[in-house]
């Protein structure tokens, strides 16, 4: 058995190939960008009103100015400010020549002649400046960034229309089980619903890869083999769950072996999730991960998916808070490192949640974080700070 750290170095520490492709922006949501995004403009691309007002020379604030046209967004400005007079601009539109401040509407006070003055002190000047917010050759996304919603408007902003990206990683998920039915069928006496698949189906499209469902393996070594040789060649990665523990039953293992693939290790001092194989075929990767539900997710969150990044090209740093419990807590065994569900509460500490052990799924849906227990703690007092990572 080995621990957690030595489980997440060997885990990174794989030979892998990268290859790239351009795709659409709206289809590049999730995916990993293969090489830096640069600015071909200055954003803003010129001198902008920040808000609808009056743009003006800051000298002539405190006196009437009058108005001498109207500045839309998307117009040039046709005339110059010079003393004593003014342009109503829109907010984006483009500043005129010689105005160095613009004063909102609801800061001035127009006389009977239509002209304005500014009615009270002013702050800021209300301009953005060309080039303030990115400098053209600037780079504003860096290679490696996982893309999300936030980057979209900056690749759109830039022109990067086909952002270069790494190709997706093709992951197999297999079950492994008797006594497991798919969950449209209501399970008989000594048989459950298979949920890992589904629930491992899902943290993999969170990764932006693309997956495969192979169905339910029957607990046997020749099916388990079967299954390897038919989905290796079309997949970069293979997760088992089930069958990787020390019952009768527990053939991924050994099937492993069989099959010719080399271990890298197959047990962590970790609660839960302890049973884990990780596996090496040629260029190929395959996990077996628990059978119990709460295992195999916390096992996804903090091992497998930081290889699928990995091998995706990804720059990818979980985030970690440290927060206080807010009551004691107690454990029985403290051989492992320890992973509890818990909530946080009003953004300042941390409650741990009821969990009955990792076959209890449904403790996650009222958690929105997990807390790690150190090996060798067995108790921790109100206020004591825990490492959490969001759910």
């Amino acid at each position: 058995m080995i621990s957690f750290e030595q489980a997440l170095e060997l885990t990174l520490n794989v030979d892998f190939n990268l290859i790239t492709e351009n795709v659409n922006i709206l289809k590049s949501l999730n995916r990993v960008l293969a090489e830096d995004v640069i600015s071909d403009i200055d954003m803003p691309p010129y001198n902008k009103s920040a808000m609808d007002g009056y743009a003006m020379q800051s000298e002539d604030i405190n006196d009437f100015c009058e108005v001498i046209e109207i500045i839309p967004a998307g117009k040039n400005p046709e005339k110059k400010i010079s003393k004593k007079t003014c342009s109503k601009i829109m907010t984006g539109a483009v500043l005129p020549d010689n105005a160095n401040i613009v004063i909102p509407v609801e800061d001035v006070e127009i006389d009977d002649k239509g002209r304005i003055k500014c009615s009270k002190p002013q702050k800021s000047d209300n301009i953005c400046r060309k080039g303030e917010d990115i400098h053209k050759g600037q780079t504003v996304i860096n290679k490696g960034t996982i893309i999300k919603s936030q980057h979209i408007p900056v690749l759109a902003s830039v022109g990067c229309v086909n952002p270069l990206v790494y190709k997706q990683k093709q992951i197999t998920v297999a079950a492994t089980g008797n006594e497991l039915v798919e969950p449209d069928i209501m399970p008989g006496e000594a048989m459950i619903r298979n949920s890992n698949a589904y629930q491992l189906i899902a943290q993999i499209e969170n990764t932006g890869s693309l997956y495969h469902y192979a169905g339910i393996i029957p607990d046997n070594e020749k099916s388990i083999i079967n299954f390897l040789r038919n989905n290796i060649h079309k997949s970069d990665l293979i997760i088992i769950t089930g069958g990787v523990s020390a019952g009768d039953f527990d053939y991924v293992p050994l099937a492993l072996q069989q099959f010719g693939a080399i271990i890298i290790y197959k047990s962590i001092a970790i609660q839960p999730g302890r049973p884990v194989v990780f596996a090496k075929y040629n260029d190929k990767y395959i996990w077996g991960l628990p059978g119990n539900p709460v295992s195999s997710y916390v096992i996804f969150d903090i091992l497998v998916k930081p290889l699928i990044f990995k091998i995706t090209g990804a720059d990818y740093q979980p985030l970690t808070l440290k927060f206080p419990l807010n009551i004691d807590y107690e454990r029985n065994n403290a051989e492992r490192l320890a992973v509890i569900p818990v909530k946080i509460y009003n953004g300042s500490c941390v409650i741990p949640i009821e969990y009955h052990g990792s076959a209890h799924i449904n403790a996650l849906t009222q958690s929105n974080a997990y807390a790690f227990i150190p090996s060798g703690i067995k108790k921790l007092k109100k206020g004591e700070m825990v490492n959490v990572r969001l759910l």
